[in-house]
């Protein structure tokens, strides 16, 4: 994003939105719907902790799909991927198509999760490491959702309701707070998931709806697809449609971006509090299992439904003879060379300019679906991890009335603290969703190599779990430290720490910490048997392989190829 709101606002005031009175009725449709979701979960009296931070344990694979879907696609996806679409092409959709990653969620993680009977990701770490790295997980995880989720989306959401409806940038995002806590503060994480299958249908239907009208003002894919290949992004000759760049590429060299994202991937979906935690909740393994296989599918639109309108509104900017054409690239601010100084506000300037009334209420209702879902689910999440992993721990004794109320008490700090980071998100001068992926880069190498080898080696000792993810913590904290201060000096250090692609970091980052792993466990004491037992392959008892084995069918492993199959045919296409 640029470096500071003010062109980005200014530029949101090209082309301010008028809704007609039928757009005001589908948007007030659509929190009436709200209202009756939360009102009749409210009658629901959640006695304990389990039943408001995991919906009793009951959810089927509709609701958790669905949730996982709606908590991912925020509105860093509609104003940050489709801005990302409109400067960079395709670059960046290694993070989106290796959605395909929840199905190792389903099918390799959730009889783990499902044994231990845990509540979050860190509790599952003490098991099977030690109470320090599951204060440690703890912490990293409430870190994240501040330099990531919260900040982010609060700042996307202002951005996104500024340019379409008028509203004061801060009254907007600071309102999309307010009343989004509400909601979850009243029914928990049953709200989450019941407004979750509301708001998917709206948020995919708004956006296909933007897809097609985008591409029929444009004359079709081949026209996009014509216009940005002849987009150059870099002097290797790489252009807007290439999604594996030259391994020198500054930004997105092939190697950072393929298999940075597959790390940032499996971190996120497979031992991310926010996505897992819907997991959690499935009623046995069969319902979380097909619920993750739901979700992929689901994940596979993003690409298309925010990065590519991007692409659109870019390739829009190229034909002069069209009136929407020039109000888009005044808009983005398009330079001679092609370059694009507004990216962030592509997607809410389509709404602005191709939507015919009516339409525009329901995109905006999608809109408004991304933002509170994400939110949502942001809350429960962080509430979650700061009253059972760091309060119930100190006070054990605690009534579960009372760990309720702690945790929406931290909920309102993470968002504080999210909020006050957004000052710090303009210095780093980078399109949001790249903003995003650039500090979970530094984020994840470390946990993804803990919960690898955590499940996959029973060997893996306590001592190499607590000191990998201290060491990568460091090494991350000091990474993105360094890329805020971005000093000037040119030697070893800064070039690791600051002039080293993020992406290329996260890599090598990541099998730092794989061997730092192994070479602790080789020098440490291995836990014993009864430690691992269920928690890693090759220790579950004939009882639970066999409950496994029972949770899936052959149309389980039919979804999965297909899945595959449409990624690998996604990577040839564009390749």
């Amino acid at each position: 994003m640029s470096t500071n709101l003010l062109p980005l606002l200014a530029a949101a005031d090209l082309n301010r939105i008028s809704l007609a009175s039928w757009d005001w009725i589908v948007i007030a449709l659509f929190f009436v719907a709200m209202i009756w979701i939360c009102w009749d979960v409210s009658r629901k009296k959640k006695e304990t902790s389990g039943d408001y931070f995991l919906s009793g344990r009951t959810a089927t694979w509709i609701a958790i799909g669905a949730s996982i879907f709606a908590s991912n696609i925020g509105s860093e996806h509609l104003i940050g991927l489709a801005g990302t679409g409109a400067s960079a092409g395709m670059a960046q959709a290694h993070w989106e198509i290796q959605g395909w990653m929840i199905l190792i969620l389903g099918w390799v993680f959730v009889p783990f999760y499902e044994r231990s009977m845990v509540y979050t990701m860190p509790e599952f770490l003490e098991k099977r490491y030690n109470k320090e790295s599951r204060g440690i997980l703890t912490w990293l995880s409430l870190a994240s959702y501040v330099l990531t989720k919260v900040s982010v989306t609060v700042l996307a959401g202002g951005l996104a309701l500024n340019t379409l409806l008028g509203i004061n940038f801060w009254v907007a995002a600071l309102a999309l707070v307010i009343i989004t806590a509400i909601y979850t503060v009243i029914g928990g994480m049953e709200s989450v998931l019941k407004t979750s299958v509301l708001q998917t249908p709206i948020l995919l239907v708004g956006s296909l709806v933007i897809l097609w009208l985008g591409l029929r003002e444009l004359g079709g894919w081949n026209a996009m697809m014509d216009i940005c290949s002849a987009q150059p992004v870099n002097d290797l000759g790489d252009s807007m449609t290439d999604l594996m760049r030259s391994g020198k590429d500054p930004e997105f060299p092939w190697y950072g971006a393929l298999f940075g994202s597959a790390i940032i991937g499996f971190w996120y979906w497979c031992t991310d509090q926010f996505i897992v935690q819907r997991v959690l909740s499935g009623k046995d393994q069969k319902e979380a299992r097909r619920g993750t296989i739901f979700g992929a599918y689901l994940k596979l639109l993003p690409v298309f439904l925010f990065l590519i309108p991007g692409m659109i509104a870019f390739a829009l900017t190229k034909t002069p003879d069209s009136q929407i054409g020039q109000t888009l690239a005044a808009a983005l601010g398009v330079n001679a060379d092609g370059t694009v100084s507004n990216p962030d506000i592509a997607f809410p300037m389509l709404v602005n300019t191709l939507l015919p009334v009516g339409l525009k209420g329901v995109v905006i209702c999608g809109i408004l679906a991304a933002l509170m879902s994400s939110l949502a689910s942001l809350y429960n999440s962080s509430a979650m991890l700061y009253t059972i992993d760091i309060y119930k721990r100190k006070h054990p004794e605690t009534e579960e009335k009372k760990l309720v109320l702690v945790g929406r008490i931290a909920t309102v700090v993470v968002v504080v603290l999210g909020v006050l980071w957004i000052f710090v998100i303009q210095r780093m001068g980078k399109s949001l969703y790249n903003y995003i992926q650039s500090v979970q880069s530094l984020l994840a190498p470390a946990i993804a190599a803990v919960f690898l080898l955590g499940i996959s080696w029973k060997k893996t000792s306590p001592k190499a779990g607590m000191w990998t993810l201290i060491v990568g913590l460091v090494l991350g904290f000091t990474r993105l430290i360094t890329m805020i201060i971005n000093p000037e000096a040119h030697n070893v250090f800064t070039f690791i720490f600051n002039e080293l692609n993020v992406y290329a970091f996260c890599v090598w980052m990541f099998l730092f910490c794989i061997v730092f792993a192994i070479v602790i466990t080789l020098c440490t004491p291995k836990p014993a048997d009864t430690q691992v037992q269920g928690l890693c392959f090759g220790t579950a008892t004939p009882e639970q392989k066999a409950a496994t084995r029972a949770s899936w069918n052959k149309w389980d492993i039919v979804h999965t190829c297909i899945i595959l199959a449409f990624t690998v045919a996604f990577y040839i296409y564009f390749w």
